[in-house]
């Protein structure tokens, strides 16, 4: 039974690149668009310009102006775009590990702020169902990977997603919101009381999955939470 799951896995990853070829990352790498200030504050999504006078931390999104986001702030390395997206995907969905030291390392110049005082790194879960499938939680991947870079513990136990919900694609910001209320819980809660935390996750959309974990996590007692992601997507925001 092993040699059939191992050669069936083989096979997936046969059609996975062909689908996503590996290519060169001095080619791709070379067309990604990194992320950095200036930037909301919270959300981290990206402006196109500093605003004289006015400090980088003051500077929010008019979204997260409308409506404070649940986490304290949020950054990615990457916008999500066709050059990431494949990358991604091949990550995901293809099993390529192979950047994860890469991906580590962009992580950590984006969250840098919140990682120099965090607690704990914590992977958003993958419901059990959904984990059988795929064999591995990229966001856990990814967190592991962080988490040797920058010295900071990962905890991929306290929060699990108890709730098995749809895919999150083709939802509005609404749709999504709602999708992933009560999704998440937190066993043994004294892990997190009074900590920091930082969320890991491989791509950021509206920040509903986020907000959804961030709730839950400091409705169980953490001090703070923060989000890093690999990606986001970036295009014109409207307010909720």
């Amino acid at each position: 039974m092993a040699w059939l799951q191992s050669r069936l896995v083989e096979m997936g990853r046969l059609v996975v690149d062909t689908v996503l070829p590996p290519t060169d990352d001095t080619d791709i790498f070379d067309t990604l668009t990194f992320l950095d200030d200036p930037c909301c504050a919270s959300c981290g999504y990206p402006f196109d310009h500093q605003m004289s006078g006015i400090s980088a931390f003051d500077l929010q999104c008019a979204r997260c102006l409308a409506r404070r986001p649940a986490y304290a702030t949020a950054r990615a390395a990457l916008q999500y775009d066709a050059a990431s997206r494949k990358l991604v995907l091949a990550f995901k969905h293809g099993g390529h590990t192979d950047r994860l030291h890469t991906f580590a390392a962009q992580m950590h110049r984006a969250g840098r702020t919140a990682l120099a005082h965090a607690d704990y790194i914590m992977p958003v879960p993958l419901h059990r169902t959904r984990l059988m499938k795929r064999r591995f939680n990229q966001s856990a991947l990814l967190a592991r990977a962080l988490s040797t870079r920058c010295g900071v513990p990962m905890d991929a136990h306290s929060l699990l997603r108890a709730k098995r919900t749809p895919s999150q694609g083709g939802l509005s910001a609404k749709g999504r919101y709602r999708n992933v209320q009560g999704a998440f819980i937190v066993q043994n809660p004294e892990q997190i009381i009074g900590k920091r935390l930082v969320l890991i996750d491989d791509v950021m959309t509206t920040g509903a999955t986020l907000g959804a974990c961030a709730r839950t996590l400091k409705r169980a007692g953490a001090a703070r939470v923060d989000a890093i992601c690999l990606a986001r997507v970036v295009k014109p925001l409207a307010t909720p």
